[in-house]
């Protein structure tokens, strides 16, 4: 067999893995057979500055075999960087279909093995409170990944795929975001353990609640009725315990946040978490991350009062679909967690196309700005067409609904650093409001696990470092290398600690 056809063969292989350790020896096999292995074993690229890594990568090995740690901590200090270099662009991880230049993999395993080594000292070495200074530091200034969790109706179910693969390589952020279907899904993230997630990918259970939310849209569009909120209450219901944000990240460790936005005009849509409102009920939230307009009516959130008692929360305001307003809210996580590396699970049938073509798969310098000028003539139109439409919400509620959802998914920043977006395209919006079959629910899912693999690699190196400093973190806070006499700091914010007063004698 030639070369190109068994290169051919291979990538066939790829697509149809249904399995990443399938799909990693293959994508190992085609590496090898392309010669993007060798290009890997290769320090040299004009992409970034190798000789500067290399450099840094020899002194901090020589510094550890010497057991200079007061020069290890000096020289983590100069800077701990996801950027060094430009070790993390974009095109690095394009080359080849596993990981990118070894050099820089063998970097990021160095600077993880120091920051072990560190933690783990004899307080002897390094004092206890030049540690915590330093970690608390460290881990505000490199940041932290987030996950996003676009909308997309029952599409949304493909968003349990994307999880599924994450949790099983042991990469699925901490922080986590979701607006509208992505909402429900970052519900049940964020209020069951690993273990208990393992439930809600029984094809069984999938295809009812699937067809229960289907069918209540279908019944809308289908024009057999109007929509009750105590429908879509019992959805949440079933699939979300009764926590507060605060009760959920007690529980799980997860920092989930979900998007509402105001029905009332003049207000600003909100970004629901364990920080901005610790007693609001998640479910809650997500019912009014939920209410598409026109489709739901508004919803007003439920929080916990200080006796345990339910009650309404700013009674005055009702909320609706987050992705109206903010369906990718990478600002607003990245002011509240030190987020600096997203990864998009984007689902959206009218933003995905253009996605694509704005993609880095897509070579064609030509087909990429054909992508960004769609969505700017695109973005214009609509809000031409929204102010005229907003006039007459009244009267052309389903036009309004329409126009609104378009905007929203255009008029929004859709780029992550890792996009997980899927390979197949629905022909027939129909299709979104319709039963699934059992079948359909399976090929959804597996969709999104399938989507992910190629991007587990470029995800494990790129959160690595990131993920190393919350272990040694919780160590610190919770675990082995918690100190007796220095009080833990709250693990929700992450902040340095505060500094120490001095006294005048």
């Amino acid at each position: 067999m030639s070369r190109k056809s068994e290169l051919r063969r291979l990538t066939a292989e790829l697509e149809t893995a249904d399995s990443y350790e399938v799909w990693r020896q293959a994508a190992s096999q085609h590496d090898e057979l392309s010669g993007a292995l060798r290009w890997r074993q290769r320090d040299q690229s004009s992409s970034y500055d190798y000789a500067q890594i290399r450099l840094r990568l020899d002194r901090l090995r020589e510094l550890r075999v010497k057991r200079d740690y007061q020069g290890l901590l000096f020289t983590l200090n100069e800077g701990i960087h996801g950027n060094m270099g430009g070790m993390g662009r974009n095109t690095l991880y394009q080359r080849s279909k596993i990981g990118t230049k070894t050099l820089i993999e063998q970097y990021i395993d160095e600077i993880s093995e120091s920051l072990t080594t560190l933690a783990e000292l004899d307080n002897s070495v390094i004092t206890i409170e030049q540690k915590l200074d330093f970690f608390y530091r460290a881990n505000i200034c490199y940041g932290r990944s987030a996950l996003m969790l676009s909308g997309g109706g029952v599409l949304g179910f493909y968003h349990m795929g994307v999880v599924k693969t994450l949790l099983e390589q042991q990469i699925l952020p901490r922080v986590i975001s979701g607006s509208s279907a992505g909402s429900l899904v970052a519900g049940v993230i964020g209020t069951h353990r690993d273990d208990a997630l393992q439930q809600f990918y029984d094809p069984n259970l999938m295809r009812s609640e699937a067809e229960r939310e289907a069918g209540v849209f279908a019944r809308l569009f289908g024009g057999t009725g109007s929509i009750e909120v105590v429908e879509l209450r019992e959805i949440i219901a079933r699939l979300i315990p009764d926590l507060t944000f605060q009760e959920a990240y007690e529980l799980t460790g997860r920092q989930i946040s979900i998007t509402v936005a105001p029905a009332e005009p003049h207000q600003r849509s909100r970004l629901l978490n364990a920080i901005t409102s610790p007693n609001i009920f998640v479910r809650s939230a997500v019912e009014a991350s939920c209410a598409v307009p026109g489709v739901f009516p508004p919803v007003m959130l439920m929080a916990k009062n200080m006796h345990g008692e339910a009650q309404p929360y700013l009674p005055s305001r009702r909320w609706v679909d987050g992705s109206i307003a903010d369906d990718l809210p990478a600002k607003r996580l990245s002011r509240l967690y030190s987020t600096n590396h997203f990864i998009v699970s984007m689902i959206n049938p009218l933003v995905t196309p253009f996605l694509k073509l704005r993609g880095p798969e897509n070579r064609s310098r030509l087909r990429k700005a054909f992508g960004e000028l769609g969505i700017g003539m695109s973005r214009e139109v609509l809000n031409f067409y929204r102010g005229i439409v907003q006039k007459e919400g009244d009267r052309w509620p389903r036009l309004n609904l329409l126009v609104n959802g378009v905007h929203s998914l255009i008029d929004q920043d859709y780029s992550g650093d890792v996009n997980i977006v899927p390979r197949f395209q629905w022909r027939s919006p129909s299709k979104l409001l319709s039963h699934l079959s059992e079948q359909e629910l399976l090929d959804l899912m597996k969709a999104g696990e399938m989507a992910t693999y190629p991007h587990v690699d470029t995800i494990r190196i790129c959160t690595q470092i990131s993920r190393r400093m919350e272990l040694i973190l919780e160590r610190f806070e919770s675990g082995d290398l918690q100190p007796k006499l220095v009080a833990p700091r709250p693990k929700s914010a992450r902040r340095r600690p505060a500094p120490k007063v001095v006294r005048a004698a």
